[in-house]
């Protein structure tokens, strides 16, 4: 239901307008009549105006396009009406399984400043250790939290604006606007699953508009569903090798790549404001969210090949001298050293108290992967012990956890005597995940080790207040009045490390004979990890924009920062449109802007389990940068990336078809990354035990963040509408493209202490993933039909081809065509079916060799890049009911 305005009102929301409040984005009548139109403040702190009118590129999204599709995750809504807004599926990737990463303009996540009802919403606990390359490391907003139920529109500004908003707007912002109605209701159920018979989706939701006494409205919304996994795997290989040679216990297929299980997924959205008389009003907005999510992890393979030898029977060295097998049992749960001859044994512990070595343990040599039955049997009577009896066939842990999200903002606004209008506001916002492992060990607690462990929790904090100020000065030699707007802002974060139960962190009594420490791919945060990481940063703005013709609008923008921690940044925009006739403009913008680490990024330690070049399953550690051991390799306190932004675009109108075309260049320095992966000596490893971080010597590698490369971003949007009648009912016909390239101008570099080469941060692979990691190329060509009481829509999509960070290889073009179906009855209910990506379509199948022939599937058992930007599930079908009142 659109709300109406009187021209009263519709004043008052021009005043208001670039304090973004709960009316920021309205619908209404500009002269009283029952005509509306849509129009959007994004980008300018003037008067509403329409989308084309502006001097910056805005998108502007409609609740119902939202609400016409059958996924209800936001990220994965706003990629399918979004060309240049990206996100997969993330089925292993530690806690970016939890949040997954967007990627706006092909820039990282927290590029992206994300608002609600025009307000700065928090950014999400979750760092995405693994994130497809160019996400890796960012900490961006979680804007699944939101219900799309709830959305009255949502507006994407396509360029720099840090200069107008602070910190994070460099490849954008986005604006969700809530629904502000005072009546009417919309209760919908929604079912879906892939065409395979697996993944199946259930969601109820719900939005309901209410009077707050006589002057005010309060609406509410929610979203309640659950989502079962999918399964698009093939057995590993080694897993194949095993089972032939008799292991019958290892699970088909020993690791899952799909999609996760989402369990009790709980949204909750209000939205209120109420007219106080005098010209004050009060708003105040807020979420709350709670979800628990569960993935898989790699397999722990419980057995080692036979060595590999030429064709004299010779052992073939790797280049460190070490032996080579075709896979590899577990390190430090199941794979002991190898003989003299390369055979390869079984880990085993000797369980006599005080022992301190497994010299009294009989030798289990591995024969084709199997552990020798006799010497196995042998182990108990020795009081020695393996994990061979608690998981013969090895184990895949599982990983997840419980994600909570909850924010406020209340503010106050109105208009004082002098003619300033005014906004104060605060925000509160929390993001808390409380992560889960089990079906897995800490192997240095030998056979009392349990299988569930709690690793910790993050906790991300930010507290915003603001005070904002707008008022319009007459000029004479201006076609229009001078719109001045000028504010303060106060903010802090804090980002919490909670410390996990002593099981998932310990270093336990069989660590000395091998054991590795910690729980099993997600080790738990120590007491000497843990921890509260504070920031806090104040700043102040001024934004000009006038008409200073009757065809040429010009604003200028710039903004002052100072940061607690790194120092200030002053930032400036300057942006114009003009035009030419009715049916052409021009409109340009330049920008500088910035990012701020995040005390995240500059505080949290990690340990990823990830497959290397060899194939090997290994730990990998993510230090803080001014570490010693990092400052060895590099590290050094973080500072602020730096960009410049320029757009370049046309606005066409040709007979009712309009057009959009904007140019953009993004130039960012300095960014913020983790380095490439670097060997750990056993000093090192030393180093950081003594820092705190108790499971070093589990580490195979470490990274650190780092001010890493610089990198220059172009790419151009293309947006056209046009409707038209066709038979007896309306079409609006909608292309949306979007071509980005990115290439790394510089690599930082660092002496290495120890052998005094000069080394680059950024390896080959690293920038080949920041290069090439996503789709230069989408576009989606959207048909809506409406005749009667149908509606039918579809929509094509394009995704160009990327590269594939799990598997090193470029994974090709992908079409998709999603379909839909409504009919609506009685005024009141409406029923629709639907299919996404309707013929089944799937991205390039991984093929790796197997005795010197193609063999469907990575060495992980992945028959797909987990990566691609379509997923990999296949085709969704889907139905929904709702009523609206």
């Amino acid at each position: 239901m659109k709300t109406k305005f009187n021209k009263r009102t519709a004043l008052f929301l021009s005043m208001f307008a670039p304090l973004t409040i709960g009316f920021s984005s309205q619908t209404f009548a500009q002269d009283g009549s029952d005509d509306v139109e849509e129009v959007v403040v994004l980008g300018s702190r003037r008067a509403a105006r329409s989308a084309t009118d502006s001097a910056v590129p805005v998108d502007v999204i409609s609740g119902d396009d939202f609400v016409n599709q059958g996924v209800t995750d936001l990220s994965t809504l706003l990629k399918n009406v979004v060309p240049s807004y990206n996100v997969g599926t993330q089925p292993i990737s530690d806690a970016a399984t939890l949040v997954r990463p967007a990627n706006l303009r092909g820039l990282a996540p927290d590029h992206t400043l994300v608002l609600v009802n025009g307000k700065r919403r928090h950014r999400a606990a979750v760092i995405s250790w693994l994130g497809n390359g160019v996400a890796d490391g960012a900490q961006g907003p979680d804007i699944s939290q939101i219900p799309a139920i709830a959305l009255k529109q949502v507006a994407v500004l396509r360029d720099g604006a840090a200069a107008q908003y602070g910190s994070d707007a460099i490849a954008g912002v986005m604006n969700f606007v809530l629904k502000d109605a005072s009546d009417g209701a919309t209760f919908e159920a929604r079912y879906g699953q892939y065409y395979e018979g697996d993944g199946a989706t259930y969601n109820l939701a719900g939005n309901i508009g209410l009077p707050f006494t006589d002057n005010g409205f309060v609406n509410l919304s929610f979203e309640y569903g659950e989502t079962d996994a999918t399964d698009r795997s093939v057995q590993r290989r080694d897993a194949r090798a095993l089972i032939a040679a008799g292991n019958t216990a290892i699970a088909n297929p020993a690791q899952i790549w799909g999609q996760p299980i989402i369990n009790d997924d709980i949204k909750l959205i209000y939205n209120m404001g109420v007219d106080l008389g005098g010209d004050k009003e009060f708003y105040a907005f807020g979420n709350y969210g709670s979800k628990e999510v569960d993935g898989g992890f790699f397999f722990r393979t419980p057995g080692t090949s036979n060595v590999i030898v030429d064709g004299n029977g010779i052992p073939i060295l790797d280049d460190d001298g070490g032996f080579q097998y075709n896979y590899s049992a577990r390190g430090g749960v199941f794979r002991g050293p190898s003989l003299a001859d390369g055979t390869p044994t079984l880990l085993t512990a000797d369980l006599t108290p005080g022992a301190t070595d497994n010299s009294n343990c009989p030798i289990v040599p591995f024969v084709n992967g199997i552990a020798d039955p006799t010497a196995l049997a042998s182990l108990a009577a020795a009081n020695c012990f393996s994990f061979l009896s608690l998981f013969p066939g090895g184990f895949t842990p599982r990983f997840g956890g419980q994600v909570d999200d909850f924010s406020t903002a209340v503010g106050l606004r109105g208009e004082m005597d002098n003619g300033w209008a005014y906004d104060v506001s605060g925000y509160f916002g929390r993001s808390y995940v409380d992560f889960t492992i089990y079906n897995t060990v800490n192997a240095s607690l030998g056979p009392d080790t349990p299988t569930r462990f709690d690793p910790g929790a993050y906790e991300q904090v930010e507290k915003n207040f603001n005070v904002d100020l707008v008022k319009e000065f007459e000029v004479s030699s201006f076609y229009s009045g001078l719109n001045v707007a000028v504010g303060a802002e106060w903010r802090q974060e804090a980002f919490t490390i909670k410390t996990g139960d002593k099981a998932s962190f310990e270093i336990g009594p069989y660590a000395a004979q091998g054991f590795s420490s910690g729980s099993n791919g997600f080790s738990g945060f120590s007491n000497l990890a843990a921890g509260t990481f504070k920031r806090s940063n104040v700043a102040a703005y001024i934004d000009l924009e006038a008409d200073i013709t009757e065809s040429l609008l010009m604003g200028v923008a710039l903004r002052f920062e100072d940061f607690q921690d790194f120092g200030t940044t002053t930032n400036g925009k300057i942006s114009a449109r003009y035009e030419f006739t009715d049916t052409f403009a021009l409109r340009s913008a330049y920008s500088t802007g910035f990012r701020a680490p995040t005390p995240g990024q500059s505080n949290a330690f990690n340990v990823s389990t990830q497959i290397n070049s060899a194939g090997e399953l290994v730990n990998n550690g993510t230090i803080p940068s001014i570490n010693p051991v990092a400052v060895s390799r590099g590290g050094k306190p973080l500072d602020a990336e730096e960009s410049t932004n320029f757009t370049f675009g046309a606005v066409m109108n040709f007979g009712g078809l309009d057009v959009t075309v904007d140019y953009f260049a993004v130039d960012l320095n300095d960014r913020i990354t983790l380095s490439q992966d670097n060997s750990l000596s056993p000093d090192e490893i030393d180093a950081l035990i003594a820092s705190g971080i108790v499971n070093a010597s589990n580490l195979r590698n470490f990274r650190f963040f780092t001010n890493g490369f610089d990198t220059e971003t172009r790419g151009i949007d293309v947006v056209a509408t046009y409707g038209m009648e066709i038979g007896n009912g309306n079409t609006d016909f909608t292309l949306s493209f979007n071509h980005t390239e990115t290439s790394i101008a510089r690599i930082g570099t660092y002496v290495d202490h120890d052998t005094g080469e000069t080394k680059p941060l950024l390896d080959g692979e690293r920038i080949t993933e920041q290069e090439r990691g996503l789709p230069q190329t989408r576009w989606n060509f959207t048909a809506n039909h409406t005749v009667g009481d149908w509606r039918f829509l579809g929509r094509l999509n394009h995704n160009s081809g990327y590269y594939g960070t799990d598997n090193n290889i470029f994974i090709g073009d992908n079409v998709t065509l999603d379909v839909e179906m409504a009919y609506s009855f009685n005024d009141n209910y409406t029923i629709t079916l639907g299919a996404q990506n309707a013929t089944d379509e799937y991205p390039d199948e991984i093929f790796g060799t197997l005795n010197g022939q193609p063999d469907l599937g990575s060495g992980s058992g992945s028959r797909y890049d987990q990566n691609s930007p379509i997923g990999f599930g296949g085709g969704f079908y889907y139905i929904k009911f709702q009523y609206q009142l």
